[in-house]
């Protein structure tokens, strides 16, 4: 059984409260980090003012191309911009959701959908998005929409991770995995859409361009590194060595076992043909490389919450629901200095990122190497294109797990009369 009418109707009231409470918000609160961006594509032609100048008090520390998109945005009043900024991002988050359930077999009606965006609103990396006016919804859509062309084989894939790296870098761990995944053309598509929009960025911006590629991209004294929303392991060591300057040489090798680490496990999922948690993992991998990942860059926590759910790990995925929703790490005295169970809690995302990690890499050993093959390529048929035995057995394994209770039905997924799991279609 699905959701039922009345849930349905109760959840599109609840969705309806909460875009009307983010257009309101968009009205009366000048959110800075929007601001920074339609200032940013002000400037953007100046070099020198973009990234030699603070913004609104703050420095612009996105890439040339990013700075051009945000020109035409520019020419339109600032607090229109912000409403049509701020819907866009919601509809880019349903994107995202709706990705995220195909590459995973599950149906997606449109209560459903409407479900899971409302459920995810609530999570701290969306709303302080929203709060700040960030891009991590849109760019967390570009890349999941990408990975199901991947994962369809599409010859256009490897054009969104393109774009969404040549906005902001980190999503270019994508190039890498696809590249390691044996996916080359994707992967060569993304590194020359990458190419052609710095290109295009400096045709537009050529001094800003310069600027930023002769060094800025590498300076991190622009952020504060120590701020307890930088949930990466150099924000975790600067807190806890008493800031930047004090982490040794020795911590480059950090992300670089991380790196490897991360994206060995994700080319062990894609290679077995599961783009979800490939995405998922990939995406949590550039959130652990990172010098910088404020809170708000955790928005990949939703693929990886459907990828826990389809493993059947209900309650792990209940767990860091709550945990995202309640982002404890803000209940903590705000000093940059941490010790005790306070560096527990201050690390809280980092600390479930490297779980998650270490659990699909734990998994890959339990589940033996036919399983997931199938699932993120068959958009379109529910459980997969050519899956086969295996794939069969592995969502027969899952619906001993717990799928078939109510959670695994709300998301599309039933026991037929065999007591076999079945996938709807998309």
């Amino acid at each position: 059984m699905g959701l039922g009418s009345k849930a349905v109707r109760a959840v599109y009231g609840v969705l309806t409260v909460q875009i009307i409470g983010v257009v309101v918000f968009a009205i009366s609160y000048n959110s800075l980090d929007f601001h920074i961006y339609w200032e940013g594509g002000r400037v953007a032609g100046d070099g020198v003012r973009l990234y030699r100048e603070q913004l609104v008090a703050h420095w612009f520390t996105n890439t040339p191309f990013m700075a051009s998109l945000f020109v035409p945005i520019s020419w339109v009043p600032l607090g229109v911009a912000r409403v049509a900024w701020q819907l866009g991002s919601v509809a880019a988050f349903g994107w995202a959701w709706v990705s995220t359930l195909k590459l995973g077999g599950f149906r997606c009606t449109r209560g459903r959908v409407a479900a899971v965006v409302a459920a995810g609103l609530f999570l701290q990396p969306m709303w302080q998005s929203i709060f700040l006016g960030q891009i991590n919804p849109l760019l967390l859509a570009i890349v999941l929409a990408d990975v199901r062309l991947v994962a369809a084989g599409r010859r256009s894939a490897g054009i969104g991770i393109g774009v969404a790296a040549a906005i902001k870098l980190t999503p270019a761990i994508f190039v890498v995995m696809l590249l390691l995944a044996g996916r080359v053309r994707a992967a060569v598509v993304a590194a020359g859409t990458f190419a052609a929009c710095g290109l295009a960025a400096f045709a537009i911006a050529p001094e800003a361009s310069r600027v930023y590629w002769g060094g800025v991209f590498l300076d991190t004294s622009r952020v504060g590194v120590p701020y307890v929303s930088n949930q990466s392991p150099f924000g975790a060591a600067a807190r806890l060595l008493g800031g930047p300057d004090r982490v040794g040489g020795w911590y480059p090798v950090v992300p670089l076992v991380l790196g490897a680490i991360g994206l060995a496990v994700a080319v062990a999922w894609a290679r077995r043909n599961d783009w979800l948690a490939a995405a998922a993992v990939t995406g949590a991998t550039g959130l652990l490389v990172s010098p910088i990942s404020w809170a708000h860059h955790w928005v990949w926590v939703v693929p990886a919450l459907v990828v826990l759910v389809r493993h059947g790990r209900r309650w792990w995925a209940a767990g860091a629901y709550v945990l995202f929703c309640l982002s404890p790490l803000w209940w903590m005295p705000r000093e940059y200095g941490f010790h005790g169970p306070a560096t527990i809690v201050i690390n809280c995302y980092l600390l479930s990122g490297l779980g998650f990690v270490g659990y699909l890499a734990w998994a890959l050993r339990r589940t033996g190497a036919g399983v997931g093959a199938g699932v993120g390529a068959g958009v379109g048929t529910g459980v997969g294109a050519g899956a086969g035995a295996q794939e069969l057995e592995h969502l027969v394994d899952l619906s001993r797990t717990g799928l078939d209770e109510p959670l695994g039905e709300a998301l599309g997924l039933r026991v037929d009369a065999g007591g076999h799991l079945a996938a709807g279609h998309l």
